[in-house]
């Protein structure tokens, strides 16, 4: 296949869960324009209509006041797009806890329910936990590793993340939450979808120019980022 590659001016894949209607157009190769663009386009009885807005479209149908849901904004190609991470955590019945990822690698996934139960002292290593991105999305950069750790403390303590609160950010080892790139595109999308909060890296966080009527949520680490949800702010 690498070789029918180099042959070749253009590789474009065509992604999608076949129990979804939405599929992604993604450029691989292309020498005569960019390759850090995507289309979405949802697959109609009438055949595929362009989707104009992903962001909208993924969002729809979030439950309001649930426990275990919390938005990020990760960039397909050069598009911010808002992503629902929906997490559930459950008793564990046997002796060894279930862990199940659905768009999230399952590694990632491991190593933040570690930091959670080192760094936010939550006993999540005796609790069943599935992790799921609506929409039939796969996240594949560090951005969503907050919006999922506040997903996975949201449902252990059945305390719901607010409607209008989204989250960016890396998580590292020690708990610490770490800067990511093109974060003015992403607070800009978020605002345009309504949000009124978001919680962001507290590092650099006074040279970040924020929409009107956005309030950035600095957070340092985990512990920070528990206390918000905590007071339900």
């Amino acid at each position: 296949p690498k070789v029918l590659e180099h042959m070749v001016d253009c590789v474009l894949y065509f992604e999608g869960d076949r129990h979804m209607t939405y599929r992604i157009l993604r450029a691989a190769k292309n020498r005569f324009g960019a390759t850090n663009e995507i289309g979405v386009f949802e697959m109609l009885d009438a055949g595929l209509r362009e989707v104009e807005n992903p962001s909208e479209m993924l969002l729809s149908g979030r439950p309001a006041d649930a426990s275990g849901t919390c938005v990020t904004c990760v960039m397909e190609g050069a598009r911010p797009v808002l992503a629902e991470v929906q997490a559930l955590l459950a008793p564990c019945a046997g002796a060894r806890p279930m862990r199940s990822s659905n768009g999230f690698d399952c590694n990632r996934a491991s190593m933040l329910l570690a930091v959670l139960e080192k760094r936010g002292s939550l006993k999540v290593s005796q609790c069943d936990a599935y992790l799921n991105i609506i929409g039939g999305l796969t996240l594949d950069e560090p951005a969503a590793d907050l919006a999922a750790v506040v997903a996975i403390a949201s449902s252990y303590l059945d305390k719901p993340v607010p409607s209008t609160m989204a989250a960016i950010g890396e998580v590292g080892l020690s708990g610490e939450i770490r800067s990511i790139t093109h974060m003015e595109q992403r607070l800009s999308e978020v605002k345009r979808l309504g949000f009124t909060q978001c919680m962001v890296p507290a590092h650099k966080v006074k040279d970040l120019k924020a929409p009107v009527g956005l309030e950035l949520l600095p957070v340092a680490n985990i512990s920070r980022a528990l206390q918000l949800l905590a007071r339900g702010q």
